[in-house]
């Protein structure tokens, strides 16, 4: 027995010693060949660490490359939490912050909270109160005393003052939004002056955590330009991320309106990877960048930058002329309103101007004034998100619908005896006695009675049908959101809720000359008036003319005009319309601004009546015979059509190379 214990034993440590031997073997194998080049490294005293290289977001031009929103080299204020002390960060939040205010620098406070004493939440901040209370817990009547009493709670401030527990809970709050953790950066503050960031870095002894950043500092060399159609960037929220972290890191930054929002993909680049090897000593021994960032693409978009600023201008110097010269009712109250002009034959725009604006240079500090404006609501891009009844401009759909239907010819007259007294119970007026009058005389008059008597034998469906193919109340395909806006019609009265009214005959009356539920805006009615231009060939809108390569030398994305829509009405039906409206400008309405012009341009004024004082809506489009743009001008009490006709003179005159602008040449 005992000979067979002794083999056994034998056999098994001849076994253990095979298997010691072969982990040996796996073990050399792995450290002298598969990771060689690691086991290298570290012989050398070195490890590795691999940092993303954020990639240089790509900037938007205009159509001939003027700068809108660039790139430049900043320094940025951030909060490391692997160097900040978690025990001392109140304390060094409000030693940063008082350098600050001793040096003249901001830092960024996003906390819809006032500043003072009864606390009270900011005007026009509604979803960033409901996004604090939703951090705190707190119910939806919670006021904002509640809010600074839990947010107290919440950092630890009790020692603090109110002032300071108020301005250090505003940072908390935000670094909580950013996602401030070991891996994600706090930005205290962007864009600071050189000279603060050496008194930063002679103070930082004092600041543990707090560290200086080179960055790029996006710049709109013209903020007050085109803000609403720029648009602006920021941070990404912890509530975005989930949806966003696969293509960005936390502490990215992302288009958050406009432009900048639109073309997000084409504006965003990709981040590339650095391998920092350091020393046993703490010390960096070398850099490799072994994927280089590519940097985001150029949009450049279709506007033109002399031809916004003129138009706003032009917008602005009219409204400020209605205020101080026109009577009370008929002018005075002119205080807002909005100019788009686009290309008849791409669907390009040319400029899309909004009054009262806002600078995108000092948007971030101006953001809770523009907000609690409640009355100019500076914010809103009434160009393309306005909605406004057309008045009389709607009268052209009327006119090609009823002469495509049959329903009148160019020899056919109605007798305007001034009231429309075709129904007993509403019988609507003109603005005149115009006698027997055919088309031609109802669009260069602005005959109401003519087409309330058109519209009424169209019925409400035609008209619907041809403003739809016309454009009205259809997307425009423009890329930034805009407001589509309705045809006037039973659906969209039964859809008000205020309204407890079926639909009468009289209210095609009504919608006839542009009134009752039609809502549309300026964009929209220059696409209208261009598709009219266009002899029914309506265009898909555009922003983009052309993606580049960042620095502009390749053509990534050429334009191409596209056609959304093709009207079968016949030629002669818009021929007939087209000079209507070129008489509307030679006698009629628009005389005043047109009647002598070189070109034949081709136009219609609106006087849409509101609950306290009529708006003015203008149309037009140039050449007649061959149309190269399209103008809609809304003023805001504005009282009548003909007082937005200077500001499209003007346009025109820029375009064209008349006037004072005859020495710029033509702008085609």
């Amino acid at each position: 027995m005992k000979p067979f214990r002794l083999r056994l034993r034998r056999w098994l440590m001849v076994l253990l010693t095979l298997a010691v031997f072969c982990v040996y073997a796996m073990r050399l194998i792995k450290i002298q060949i598969v990771e060689n080049e690691t086991y290298k490294s570290m012989l050398d005293g070195r490890y590795i660490s691999t940092q993303t290289i954020k990639a240089t977001r790509g900037e938007l031009v205009d159509r001939e490359g003027v700068p809108l929103a660039v790139n430049r080299m900043g320094y940025d204020v951030i909060l490391d939490k692997a160097y900040l002390p978690a025990v001392r960060q109140n304390e060094i939040i409000l030693s940063l912050m008082e350098l600050f205010e001793n040096i003249g620098e901001h830092w960024t406070d996003n906390l819809p909270v006032s500043h003072s004493q009864p606390y009270t939440f900011l005007e026009g901040q509604d979803n960033e109160v409901v996004r604090l209370k939703t951090l705190l817990d707190l119910q939806e009547y919670a006021g904002a005393d509640d809010v600074m009493h839990w947010m107290v709670q919440r950092y630890k401030l009790q020692d603090y003052p109110p002032r300071q527990q108020r301005n250090i809970a505003a940072v908390r709050y935000e670094m909580e939004q950013r996602g401030f953790t070991w891996n994600v950066t706090y930005t205290f503050a962007t864009d600071v002056d050189i000279a603060s960031v050496i008194q930063i870095k002679e103070r930082s002894y004092r600041l543990p955590g707090v560290d200086i950043v080179e960055t790029a500092v996006r710049v709109n060399p013209n903020g007050t330009l085109a803000p609403h159609i720029i648009g602006t960037i920021g941070p990404i929220y912890a509530e975005e991320y989930q949806e966003l972290k696969d293509r960005y890191a936390m502490d990215d930054t992302i288009g958050k309106a406009g432009a900048e929002k639109a073309f997000e993909d084409m504006l965003r680049g990709v981040g590339g990877k650095r391998e920092i090897y350091i020393g046993s000593g703490g010390e960096v021994t070398q850099v490799l960048e072994s994927e280089p960032p590519v940097p985001g693409n150029t949009v450049m978009l279709t506007l033109d930058s002399g031809m916004q600023s003129m138009a706003l201008e032009s917008l602005e110097k009219q409204i400020l002329n209605l205020q101080n010269n026109a009577l009370p009712g008929q002018g005075q109250e002119a205080n807002a309103g909005a100019a788009v002009v686009m290309s008849c034959k791409t669907g390009e725009i040319l400029a899309a101007v909004t009054y009262p604006g806002y600078d995108l240079t000092t948007y971030r500090q101006d953001y809770s004034d523009l907000v609690a404006d409640t009355a100019l609501r500076p914010l809103v891009n009434r160009a393309i998100q306005g909605g406004y009844a057309p008045g009389s401009c709607f009268k052209p759909v009327v006119a090609v619908a009823g002469l495509t239907e049959g329903v009148v010819d160019v020899g056919s007259t109605v007798n305007c005896t001034r009231v429309y007294s075709y129904y007993q119970g509403y019988q609507p007026s003109c603005m005149g006695y115009h006698g027997h009058i055919n088309v031609l005389g109802a669009l260069t008059r602005s005959c109401n009675f003519y087409f309330y008597d058109v519209g009424r034998r169209l019925d409400i469906d035609n008209i619907v049908s041809y403003a739809t193919q016309l454009g009205l109340g259809q997307p425009t395909g423009i890329e930034i959101p805009e407001r589509v806006g309705q045809v006037s019609s039973p659906a969209a009265k039964e859809a008000d809720p205020y309204n407890m009214e079926p639909w009468y005959p009289g209210d095609v009356l009504q919608t006839s000359i542009g009134q009752l539920y039609n809502e549309f805006s300026p964009l929209q009615l220059a696409n209208y008036a261009a598709t009219i231009g266009n002899r029914g060939t309506r265009m898909k809108v555009t922003l983009v003319r052309e993606v580049r390569t960042y620095n502009m030398s390749e053509v990534i994305r050429p334009f191409e005009a596209q056609v959304a829509y093709q009207m079968q009405s016949p030629p002669e039906v818009f021929e007939t319309v087209i000079q209507g409206m070129v008489l509307a400008s030679r006698v009629g309405t628009a005389s005043a601004y047109f009647g002598a012009y070189p070109l034949d341009v081709a136009s219609k004024t609106g006087t849409p009546q509101t609950r306290d004082l009529e708006n003015s809506t203008f149309i037009c489009f140039a050449p007649a015979e061959d149309p190269q743009i399209a103008i809609a001008v809304v003023i805001e009490n504005g009282w009548h059509g003909y007082t937005g006709a200077p500001v499209a003179r003007d346009i025109m005159d820029y375009y064209f190379g008349y006037g004072v602008y005859a020495q710029l040449g033509t702008g085609n």
